[in-house]
Formats: C-alpha cells, sequence, structure tokens
C-alpha cells in the first residue's frame, strides 16, 4: 500500500495565500466598491456648487453671529444661539469647542449639535480641545444649535462653531 499526503500540495515552489492576504484583498476590494457607488450617486444626484458665499459663525469673541452674505442668506439667526437654515443644500459645519479645566461640577462634560431635536454630533472628552462638525444634507427649516450641559463647562472665548454653504442640489422636473 502506497503512502498518500493527507493535503494536496501544489507545484514546487508555489505558497498558499496566508488569510492575511486574503483579508487585504478583501478589504482592497470592499473600498474599491464603495468608491465605485459613491461615484455613481454623486453622478444621479446633480450638485451645483453654491454661487455666493453663504457662511456664517458664532464667537469666540464677540459671542454673536457673524454673516458673510446678507443679500441672499442662505442661513438667519434665532434666539439662543440658534441657527435656521433657508435654503436647501449641502453645508460644512465646524467649529472647536475648548473644555474648561477648571470646571468641577457634577454635571458630566458634553457638548452637543443638534438638528432641530435630533443630536448629530456629541462631545464627552474634557481633556482637550474638540472639533465639531461635518459635512450635512440641510433643509429649509432646519434649526442647529450647539449646547453644553453646562454654560461653565466651555471656554466661550476659545470656542466658536460656523457654517459653509457648499452645493445646492439641482432637481429636474
Amino acid at each position: 500500500m502506497e503512502d498518500m499526503p493527507l493535503s494536496h500540495s501544489g507545484p514546487q515552489g508555489t505558497r498558499r495565500s496566508s488569510w492575511k492576504q486574503w483579508c487585504l484583498y478583501s478589504v482592497i476590494a470592499l473600498l474599491l466598491l464603495l468608491f465605485s457607488f459613491s461615484t455613481l450617486i454623486l453622478t444621479f444626484l446633480p450638485l451645483k456648487t453654491a454661487s455666493e458665499p453663504c457662511i456664517a459663525k458664532f464667537g469666540p469673541s464677540p459671542l454673536k453671529w457673524q454673516m458673510t452674505c446678507p443679500k441672499l442668506p442662505c442661513v438667519n439667526k434665532t434666539a439662543n444661539e440658534k441657527l435656521e437654515i433657508l435654503q436647501n443644500g449641502l453645508y460644512l459645519i465646524y467649529g472647536q469647542v475648548t473644555p474648561n479645566t477648571t470646571y468641577k461640577e457634577p454635571a458630566p462634560f458634553a457638548v452637543r449639535l443638534r438638528k432641530n431635536e435630533d443630536i448629530i454630533q456629541a462631545l464627552t472628552n474634557n481633556s482637550k480641545i474638540q472639533n465639531v462638525g461635518g459635512t450635512y444634507e440641510l433643509r429649509a427649516g432646519d434649526i442647529l444649535e450647539l449646547i453644553y450641559n453646562s454654560d461653565h463647562q466651555v471656554l466661550k472665548n476659545h470656542t466658536y462653531w460656523g457654517i459653509v454653504l457648499l452645493a445646492n442640489p439641482q432637481y429636474n422636473p
């Protein structure tokens, strides 16, 4: 009786792919698929770059809204540091929150960026300066605000946030 090996061996000098290589190739394939999908979506979702710059910034000092485009506003300041969106579009929200490291009250450090009543970002690390924001599709009538558990939790003269209209959606009837 002849002894036969239990494993199948390939041609001399070839190596079997390791699971690490397989994972790497899978991740690369997934990224290519996601890139292709996002390109396809952007192709069918026509966006027109905003023709007029529309930027609003709150703070750090003075603590008030500053607008760049008064004749064609895309946003409107409302009471209590809130901002109302006036035009549908793709917006960049940006900001910096500087924690007050001397704050020792019982309320935990929490800063929230809200759209209407929904929290779209939450910051809880009070050991360093935090960035807030991202790119969001917003609709006319949306209300944005940056809120804190306590006004004493942040250094308001070093904290600011703002918004920039990047593009308007173009819908064909």
